[in-house]
């Protein structure tokens, strides 16, 4: 399903090149439940960007259902993560303006879902996630962990068939973090 074919990422700062990744390779089946561990400045970010084209390789391939990924444009690169791809980001990235549920929504309006399947949808996730008593609550008003879990609601929302997180439980608390973890294995 997922497949990253000796890939190497190279940044410039000034002159100086520095090696985020160098020859990485690695598939995911569909079903799969992988962990990326490493040190900080290990290259796990980068690799995670890479494989969710929020970034492309120096060199190497990137590869989704079949399909290699370096010569889509931009616009088809934003089109497959918005069908594709699910992130879940360390700091939640929640818009402060919206509620849990227009947070949740908002994806699935991008995609085209009409309105009313739209907030269903945006419940019935909440729910899933335990935040059923909170979709109208704007991220402040929400703990770190229902902030989390509302991110993950938005992260399935277009029932995407890859789910990537990046330190999803970083800035979480204990209790917290065991929750965010038991919702990745329920929802694998």
């Amino acid at each position: 399903m997922l497949e990253l074919r000796d890939v190497t990422r190279v940044y410039r700062l000034g002159e100086v090149p520095v090696v985020a990744l160098r020859g990485a390779n690695l598939r995911v089946e569909p079903g799969e439940f992988v962990a990326v561990v490493g040190p900080s400045g290990s290259g796990k970010s980068t690799l995670l960007q890479i494989l969710g084209c929020l970034d492309r390789p120096t060199s190497g391939e990137v590869i989704l259902d079949g399909q290699p990924l370096e010569r889509l444009s931009d616009a088809e690169r934003t089109r497959l993560r918005l069908t594709q791809i699910g992130f879940v980001f360390q700091r939640f990235h929640l818009i402060s303006t919206l509620t849990a549920a227009e947070n949740v929504a908002m994806p699935m309006e991008a995609l085209g879902v009409g309105p009313d399947e739209r907030w269903r949808r945006a419940r019935a996730l909440l729910e899933q996630v335990g935040m059923g008593e909170r979709l109208h609550f704007a991220p402040a008003r929400l703990s770190g962990g229902q902030r989390q879990r509302v991110a993950i609601a938005r992260a399935v929302a277009n029932q995407p068939p890859v789910l990537l997180a990046d330190e999803p439980t970083g800035a979480l608390h204990s209790d917290d973090k065991a929750q965010v973890i038991g919702l990745f294995r329920r929802l694998n």
